[in-house]
Parts: structure tokens; sequence; C-alpha cells
């Protein structure tokens, strides 16, 4: 086959990196047709760059379309097995190209949030001075992963997943290259759906695939069968941005009253083997932020949950996490305890400082109840309807708690009400 007489040992996913803008699939917001970007590539007059996105999406091909394309000095390192002392050659090599033959460098760092806070600190005066041009490359939130003075030093561009068009895209353009293979729309389909927008994972599927499958007639046909053998298990995107990520979706979907999404966010978790205890944690915070006194028994549930999944972990506790999730989501919602909480603490906190009163003061001993502990307290049980009127319990009157007119909390309200009148 000729699949594998060209770059042979090269995984497909090489042998299809695009070698100009029209093999480029993905990322119109960035590298389409008059984009800021891609004019500056073209234009061979870049500055440091930030390339940001989920594995496959092409930051390492349009690196390396930009090698092909500049005049100035190409270098590639890894931040994985890269140290500090080669970075530092790469720079020192880089003043003398820029010194004795006017050429600047660019430096493509791959996973640059693997670089600790000083190993990035060691780039920022050459990027400062333009001795070398960086472009880095994260699957990590770059707000988060890399430091903020390259950040300010560089344009952030963000990388999408690709769509299932851009997808089907890539495959349609590995079966014109190598027009051997046929793989049924069945099969395409279900690579595309399993890949998840990862470039990569579809063509490092389809290489599994030739490897695997006899050629018949010269020809190798990639069935459904085959396909599904190849990329037997989606591989979501689930690294420290993406856990942030999608817990704030979770407790989201959860406070907006959507059971639906809130056990898609929660699969999506489970799926990646995240620890259940934290979401449990999520769990019990929002049923007492975002529920509250509207229903009670979300916090009894939750907290439950919380002691469940500690004792039986995976898998059984997904079963539990999705019940208390969809229960803390389907009912009535108020954060008014939250509320009240906060403004206490923001009295405290803008000096507001009370002295208990006399009459709450603890009195143990006589000697503390003839000084006055305690004189004036009314005992509430021994008062009708169990509530002492005209005692006071703050020296100033402050409204904390507001209780809102929605589930068990309206029943809390009018009784506050009632006792007032």
């Amino acid at each position: 086959m000729d699949l594998f007489k060209t770059d042979l040992g090269a995984p497909l996913a090489r042998r299809m990196e695009p070698q100009d803008f029209s093999e480029f699939v993905g990322q119109e917001h960035i590298v389409g047709e008059g984009r800021l970007l891609r004019r500056a590539i073209e234009a061979d007059k870049l500055n440091s760059l930030i390339f940001a996105g989920p594995p496959g999406t092409g930051k390492t091909a349009l690196a390396n379309l930009i090698a092909r394309k500049t005049q100035a000095d190409f270098i590639k390192l890894n931040a994985v097995n890269s140290k500090v002392s080669e970075l530092r050659g790469v720079i020192e090599k880089a003043k003398e190209t820029l010194a004795y033959h006017q050429r600047r460098t660019i430096l493509f760092l791959d996973e640059i949030h693997r670089f600790n806070k000083a190993q990035q600190d060691a780039l920022l005066p050459d990027v400062e001075s333009g001795v070398i041009i960086l472009i880095g490359a994260t699957t990590e939130n770059p707000y988060f992963s890399v430091n903020p003075a390259l950040i300010s030093r560089s344009q952030v561009f963000e990388f999408k997943a690709l769509t299932e068009a851009e997808s089907l895209q890539i495959i349609e353009n590995c079966l014109r290259k190598y027009p051997n293979i046929t793989m049924d729309a069945d099969a395409q389909r279900h690579l595309v759906l399993m890949a998840g927008g990862d470039a990569r994972k579809i063509l490092n599927a389809i290489d599994l695939a030739l490897l695997t499958t006899p050629e018949k007639n010269n020809k190798v046909i990639l069935t459904l069968e085959i396909i599904e053998e190849s990329i037997q298990k989606k591989q979501v995107v689930y690294d420290e941005s993406a856990h942030y990520d999608i817990i704030s979706a979770f407790i989201k979907s959860m406070r907006g009253s959507d059971p639906n999404a809130a056990v898609y966010w929660l699969a999506k978790m489970v799926y990646a083997g995240e620890d259940p205890r934290f979401i449990a944690r999520r769990i019990v915070i929002c049923a007492s932020e975002d529920v509250g006194n509207a229903d009670p028994l979300a916090l009894l549930i939750a907290n439950a949950a919380l002691t469940t999944v500690a004792e039986i972990g995976y898998p059984e506790a997904r079963i539990t996490l999705a019940q208390a999730a969809v229960y803390v989501a389907a009912a009535p919602k108020s954060n008014a305890s939250y509320l009240a909480i906060e403004r206490a603490l923001g009295d405290i906190q803008s000096g507001v400082d009370f002295a208990v009163p006399k009459h709450l003061l603890n009195a143990v001993y006589e000697q503390e109840k003839e000084k006055g502990k305690g004189s004036g307290y009314k005992y509430a049980h021994d008062q009708p309807k169990g509530y002492a009127k005209n005692l006071k319990y703050l020296p100033e009157d402050r409204q904390y708690y507001e209780p809102t007119d929605r589930g068990y909390e309206k029943k809390i309200r009018d009784w506050l009400k009632w006792l007032k009148e």
C-alpha cells in the first residue's frame, strides 16, 4: 500500500499534517481568510503567542506551519523533558543569530504549563527584549497555568474542539490522500462522535485500524465494527482547567433547577474519574447555599450522599450522586441563609461590634446573678406560644435573614411575621 510507502513508520497524524492553510481544518476564527493571526503568519511578522485549547485541535500543526513559512530560526522544545539549561542554550544561540545575522528566533514551547514559575520566568527578559518570539502551547487555561507576566507580553489564541463537520473533513482528507482506504458512513459518524473534536484521536484510530486490518484486492475497508474496536472509549478532556469549568457548570445547573444538565455534567465528571467525595461536597454546599430553607431536606440528602459515597466508591457512588444532584436541582431555591451570614459578616468587618446584652449573658453561679448577669431574660418555653415578646437579642435592630416565599421558607416567613405581629 502507498499508505506505508511514504514516511515509513511515521504516525498517520504526522503524515496528514497540513502543509499550508488550504489543508488546515478548523479554527476559522483564528486562521480563516483575512484573520489577524493568518495575516501575521503570511507576512512573517509575529509577536509572542499563546495557543490554548483541547488536544488535537491544531496547536502544534499551526506551529509547524509557521515554521515552514517564517524566515526566522524555528526551534521546538517540549516542556515535559526540557530543562532551564537547555532553554538558556536556545536563548544564547538566539542572541548570536540576532547579533550576527539580524535574524530572529521563534521558540515553540509545547505544553508550556509543565514549566514551573521559575522556568517560565527565565523566558521573560528575552521575550520582552525581542530576542525570541515565544509560541507557547497548552491544553490548560493559560490564565491559570502561564505566568501573568508572560501572558501580558503575548497574544492568547483559543483553539476550539473541531465541529462534527470539521471532524468529517479530517476523515475525508485522509481518504482522499489514500484512495485505497474506504470507510462507510456509519463508521465515520461513530469515529467523529467518539473522538470528541480531537483530530489526532481520529487519525490515530484510523492508523490503528489500518495496521490491524488485512488488505483485500489492494483495498482496506474500515467498517463500523473495526472502528469501534480501534476507538473503544471516548476520552474526555479533563485537565485542571476543565475540572473547574465542569464543576462550575454542574453547580450552576443545580442552582438553575435543570436536573438534566446537572446529570450530564455529573456524568462527565464520573466518566473522567473525578473524586466522588469532591462532587458530593459541592452538592452539599449547593444544598445550603442555593436551596437553603426552601427545602431543608436537600441538605440532609446531600450530606447522606457525602457519607455514602465515601463508604462505597465507584461504580455505585454514581447512583447516589445522581440522586442527590437531581434532588437539589429540582428543589425550590433560596439563598436567604447565604445572604444572611454574608450581611452579618459584612457588618462585623465594617466595625459593628455589639456587646452581649446583659439579659443574654451566661449566669451559672449565684455571684454572677447577684451582679445582674442574665437579669431580665425570659425563657421562651415558659411564654405563651413559646415566644417571649419584646425581648431583644441584639442591641440594635438588624435584618440579616429575609426568607423568600418559595417552598418551606414561605412557612418560615409567615411564622416570623406572625410572631412579630
